[in-house]
């Protein structure tokens, strides 16, 4: 989900910052360079030094700003957790390169204080962990009264990517898709139209829809449902506003279409979305 992510921004360049040491960070690691190969790119691996003192944060900054300062750009990067995000926001911010246009930033958990005070803010997989930790307990509860006796395993399914600014770019070549992209994603994709966009570029409508299949394999449309319906994610996250609200702010018109679009682009119902990520 989360090289999917960046690869939607249309970046060339790829990297991976974990821990050493632990599991789920090496999984998340080889899963993320695998998609990433798939694509026809490579992952660049960041490894945290060798020598403990040089792993305390005060000194790793350093390191992990050099590191980061040597990628080509613009990089998608992917964390394995919030917490690294952070860190390598601000070894960006200590290599004098800007986020997310240099260096587009993506964590793992959605912790919503966490990403939102971030500077800029963090994007984040979000994951069902509360669910989890409740198959976990009914889990204990069996091996202690001797229902169950074999060992399981519990997944931690993910939510969703939550958009925030660390990710909000499109490393395009071409100025006048780069521009219309802009005005897409500054007007959340709310009110505008196809002939909007075109207008505001200033070229004629079928011009521009053949730019865009030719640099983003998808149409003017097509971008501007799914600016809206990342608009549409965080506002079913951060309200408490009715579908039907949720469906006029974001500009899908009537809640059926927005329903419908929801479900065969996220997999579930915007109502089910929220509910999950409330659990």
């Amino acid at each position: 989900m989360a090289a999917e992510h960046l690869l939607e921004r249309q970046l060339r360049h790829f990297a991976y910052v974990g821990l050493k040491d632990r599991a789920w960070s090496q999984r998340r690691e080889t899963a993320f360079a695998k998609r990433i190969a798939g694509a026809g790119y490579a992952t660049h691996l960041y490894r945290q030094p060798e020598k403990a003192r040089d792993c305390a944060w005060e000194r790793e900054q350093e390191i992990l700003a050099a590191w980061i300062g040597e990628l080509p750009n613009p990089v998608g990067l992917f964390a394995c957790n919030d917490d690294r995000g952070r860190q390598v926001l601000e070894a960006c911010r200590l290599a004098g390169l800007n986020v997310p246009e240099d260096v587009a930033v993506l964590g793992v958990d959605n912790d919503d204080v966490f990403c939102d005070l971030s500077n800029p803010s963090l994007s984040s997989v979000s994951l069902n962990a509360e669910t989890a930790g409740y198959r976990a307990a009914e889990l204990l509860d069996g091996l202690m009264r001797g229902s169950i006796r074999k060992p399981r395993r519990i997944t931690v399914e993910t939510l969703g990517v939550i958009t925030r600014r660390s990710t909000e770019v499109v490393a395009v070549a071409d100025t006048d898709v780069a521009t219309a992209l802009q005005y897409i994603r500054r007007e959340h994709g709310r009110g505008i139209s196809v002939d909007r966009v075109a207008d505001e570029v200033a070229l004629s409508r079928r011009s521009l829809e053949k730019r865009f299949r030719e640099t983003l394999g998808r149409t003017i449309l097509e971008e501007i449902q799914l600016v809206r319906l990342e608009r549409a994610k965080r506002l079913l996250l951060e309200t408490a506003y009715p579908i039907s609200k949720v469906a006029e702010i974001t500009g899908f018109g009537t809640t059926g279409y927005f329903i419908q679009f929801f479900q065969s682009r996220v997999g579930k119902t915007p109502r089910r979305f929220r509910v999950d990520l409330a659990s």
